[in-house]
Order: structure tokens, then sequence, then C-alpha cells
């Protein structure tokens, strides 16, 4: 049996991968093989003989992280390794609602774990709400599909679409992965899939709280310091629609962190405004905070989960 990993070859490592995956996904993968490479690999999948798990499993992280950029003769190659979803890069809006139809749950995450937020956002809104719970939930449990699993829905989903692959990494999403959607939703829409989460998930829904910023986390567990530095960058007339509907004591108390003369000017909005409104002016806060943090201001982990501020 083989059980040193640091004693294979590349030529020993692609014939493990063809016995774990099977010849026909593994050639999908690794393009431009010659027969005769074919053949060397049957060859020495032959004369391996037993290969033990410990050492399958480093082969086939290998080829996720990079081992299918080295050619089988340890040569230079200028082809970058192949990711199973880089596919997906060259897909337009239309091209990628196809591709999620009629495909299960975990693999409508495993796909919308690969886009860029604003691209993300705008598949994830085109889903039907019960089926957009249930996407938002496996996002936070794609890490536990196994390495083989990922591999073969890559290879299945490239063949469904019409193009070749380019570079894309594969990222498995999480917490912050669903707290970063939940951000770019309606308040309503935050409510709802925060208490999916809750009802479905009680320590992914924990899990994402610790990223996820509301500006009712901002008025409630911010301290008064923080608080004036943030609102104090903000037109009063923006900041007013960000407090409509709050307690007065709570839009007091806001108000009371800002410099004498900007409490002064501050001019509360009478009559009842949109709730589009209102969300657009609080999201603009929450973003500003996120900024504070990237800029090295604050730190918002430490915030919600209450830990304790120092000067």
């Amino acid at each position: 049996m083989i059980n040193d990993y640091h004693m294979l070859s590349g030529l020993q490592k692609v014939a493990i991968l063809f016995s774990v995956v099977g010849e026909s996904l593994a050639m999908s993968l690794i393009k431009g093989l010659s027969k005769t490479e074919i053949r060397k690999i049957r060859s020495t999948l032959r004369a391996m003989g037993t290969v033990s798990f410990v050492v399958k499993k480093r082969v086939m992280e290998e080829f996720y992280f990079g081992f299918l950029s080295e050619p089988l003769d340890d040569d230079k190659t200028d082809n970058g390794p192949i990711q199973p979803f880089e596919f997906l890069a060259d897909l337009n809006d239309e091209q990628l609602i196809a591709l999620l139809d009629k495909e299960e749950t975990p693999v409508i995450a495993m796909i919308l774990a690969q886009l860029e937020p604003e691209k993300k956002m705008l598949i994830l809104n085109r889903l039907e709400p019960t089926l957009k719970g249930q996407v938002l939930i496996e996002l936070g449990s794609l890490d536990e599909i196994p390495l083989e699993g990922i591999i073969e829905v890559g290879a299945r989903l490239r063949e469904k679409s019409t193009y070749l692959p380019r570079t894309a990494e594969f990222s498995r999403g999480g917490a912050k992965e669903i707290a970063d959607m939940l951000g770019d939703m309606s308040s309503n829409e935050q409510e709802r899939y925060m208490q999916t989460l809750q009802n479905e998930d009680p320590d992914l829904y924990t899990a994402v709280k610790m990223f996820f910023l509301t500006f009712d986390d901002i008025i409630e567990k911010f301290p008064s310091d923080v608080q004036r530095t943030l609102f104090v960058a903000f037109d009063l007339g923006k900041l007013a629609y960000a407090v409509k509907g709050l307690d007065q004591e709570v839009i007091d108390g806001i108000i009371e962190t800002q410099p004498q003369k900007r409490q002064a000017m501050f001019e509360p909005i009478e009559g009842p405004v949109t709730r589009r409104e209102v969300d657009e002016a609080r999201k603009e806060i929450v973003a500003a905070a996120k900024k504070m943090e990237a800029d090295g201001d604050l730190n918002i982990e430490d915030l919600l989960s209450g830990g304790e501020m120092v000067e």
C-alpha cells in the first residue's frame, strides 16, 4: 500500500486523480492529454496497487489548489490552474439563470458563491422567495461538501454551459458571505431571511449576526464617541431620514452626540416618508461604519459581540 505522499511522482498523482474521480471526469478537467500520456497514466495506475485514503486526500487537495498547473514531466507551463467554476465568469445574467434551472439548492448556492457581490444579489433576487431563503442557508454550509463533489459538480455544470473555462477561484461561502448579501437587501427582506436562518439553522444565524451590521446595531451597540464620529460626517437631512420612525428618546440620544451647532441645525422630518428613503439613508450610515473598519478605526465584530472598548 502507498502511504507516503511525498514519494509520489507527478505521473502517479495524475493516476490517483483518475482513480478517485474517474477517467472521464479527470480528462475533462485536464485538457490536452495525448493518447500516449493517457496510456502512461493507465499503466501507472495498474502498477501502483492500493493507495491509502490519506494519500488520496492529499493528492485531491493539491489538485484543487494548483496541481493541474504542472505537466506530467515536471516542465514549466504557461497554462494556469484549471478551477472547477472558472467558466462562470464568461456567462451573462440570463445564462446564469438558465444554468441554475432545475438544479438542487446546494448546487445553486455553490454557483452563487463564485459570483461577485453585485451579480450574486442580482441572481439571488431572481429566485422565488422560498428558494431564496433555502439558498442563503446552504451558503453557510458549503464547507461541508467533499472536494470530490465540488469537482464533479463543476465539471457537470461546465458541460451544461457552452463556454470554455477561464480563471476563477472557488469560494465556499459562509457566515460573512451571507451577511454581505443581506446588507444589500431591504430592511423587510433582511428581517424575513434572518428569521428563516434563526428558525432553520440557529448556529448559522448566530455566526451571521457576528458579521451582519445593521443601523439598529449602530444605535444600540456603538459607543457614543464612535456614533459621534460616524454621524458628524453625514448631511443632517440624510440623518433626519435615517432616524425617522425611531422613538423620540433614541433620536434625542443620537443628536446629543453631535456638536452643538449641528444639534441646533437638526430638523426632524414631518409627515410620512417611504420605507425606501429611510432604508437608503440607514444603509449609507452602515456603509460608512464598514469603511471606518476598513480604515482601522473600529472593529465591528468586537462591537457586535460585546467587546469592551479601551482607550
